[in-house]
């Protein structure tokens, strides 16, 4: 008989406990729903704040480059106002030069680089061939001349050159 009484005093104190823990079992659950709700919410703020940002990126990346570009057009505009005198004609090169000068300083400072091509084999993969020419001045695959010279951004083909490939001379018989 006691231990039919342990039983139900086991039993008893079980559901006792229980009974106690249940309305902090029920805080702690709604205290875990809006954690989950808060965190939810910050996540989703968190979702649409970078979608804009990106969103600004993409849109105005390009800035600083595009204002750069305008000291150089500022330079390309001032040589058309100058005057073509025979003495300007000089002057209008000499400045020309200068423009290019800068144009290739301005493209280097953003990681775009000129790819020598000339002379070099045909590659498909940075070189878009115009045309062939039968010459003995360069082996046969190789370019002969470049229309539009190629230029890498930071390591990454930007254009490919546009460029005449050598074929081998047909010989007059």
């Amino acid at each position: 008989m006691s231990e039919e009484l342990k039983n139900e005093n086991t039993e008893t104190s079980a559901e006792t406990t229980s009974e106690n823990d249940t309305p902090d079992f029920e805080e702690q659950l709604k205290q875990a729903k809006q954690d989950y709700l808060y965190l939810a919410a910050d996540f989703e703020n968190y979702k649409k704040n970078a979608i804009k940002e990106r969103s600004e990126l993409v849109k105005f990346g390009n800035e600083r480059v595009l204002r750069d570009l305008l000291e150089v057009m500022d330079n390309m505009e001032r040589a058309l106002i100058a005057h073509t005198g025979e003495e300007t004609k000089e002057s209008l090169a000499s400045g020309v030069e200068m423009i290019v000068s800068e144009m290739r300083g301005l493209l280097q400072k953003f990681g775009v680089k000129e790819v020598n091509c000339e002379g070099k084999a045909f590659d498909p993969n940075m070189h878009e061939a115009l045309s062939s020419e039968p010459t003995d001045k360069v082996p046969n695959g190789h370019i002969t001349q470049v229309f539009k010279k190629a230029y890498t951004y930071n390591d990454r083909l930007l254009r490919p050159a546009q460029v005449v490939v050598a074929t081998e001379p047909k010989e007059k018989g």
